[in-house]
């Protein structure tokens, strides 16, 4: 597989690191346990469920069946924007729930920064070589390995936004 970068990918991930790690700044140990209302998630439990999906989606990628390469940079865009939009609210699958894998805030910041390195380890080494990887997303379908980085940085972005909205239904 080719070790040529794709294009912004690199750039997508390491600022999409940062605007995880900028939505938790400032956060309390105690404020991050506290959810805004029975069950919504707390910041720790949104921080601990796009840090699991991540790791989850690494596996798919490393473990995805051999393709023909494409690019559809449309479709990439599309599920991007579709991951971001907070209009709809989505209810994770059990698998993926929030189950208390980090003791404290600053154990889940840490997971997430060793994830997002291990992703953006997994780009560089795989570079062009991503779009000959077809992993299948149990709701989007089909998707090359290109496709799967983007929803990687798109569902911590998604994420993100909801513990800002966490942080201001509590006031922190």
């Amino acid at each position: 597989m080719s070790a040529q970068p794709i294009p912004g990918l690199a750039a997508t991930l390491r600022d999409g690191r940062q605007y995880v790690l900028d939505s938790v700044h400032g956060v309390s140990e105690e404020q991050a346990r506290r959810a805004p209302a029975p069950g919504r998630w707390s910041v720790l439990d949104c921080l601990e469920h796009l840090t699991f999906v991540e790791g989850r989606f690494q596996e798919w990628v490393l473990n995805g069946t051999e393709i023909t390469p494409d690019r559809n940079v449309d479709r990439e865009i599309t599920l991007y924007q579709m991951l971001i939009n907070r209009t709809e609210k989505r209810e994770a699958p059990e698998a993926v729930l929030p189950a208390g894998r980090f003791a404290s805030l600053a154990d889940a910041v840490s997971g997430f920064e060793a994830a997002r390195d291990k992703s953006m380890q997994l780009a560089a080494d795989r570079g062009t070589g991503l779009l000959a990887i077809r992993v299948t997303h149990p709701r989007f379908g089909d998707m090359n390995g290109a496709e799967l980085m983007n929803l990687i940085v798109g569902h911590a972005r998604r994420h993100a936004d909801q513990i800002r909205e966490v942080r201001e239904a509590l006031g922190i």
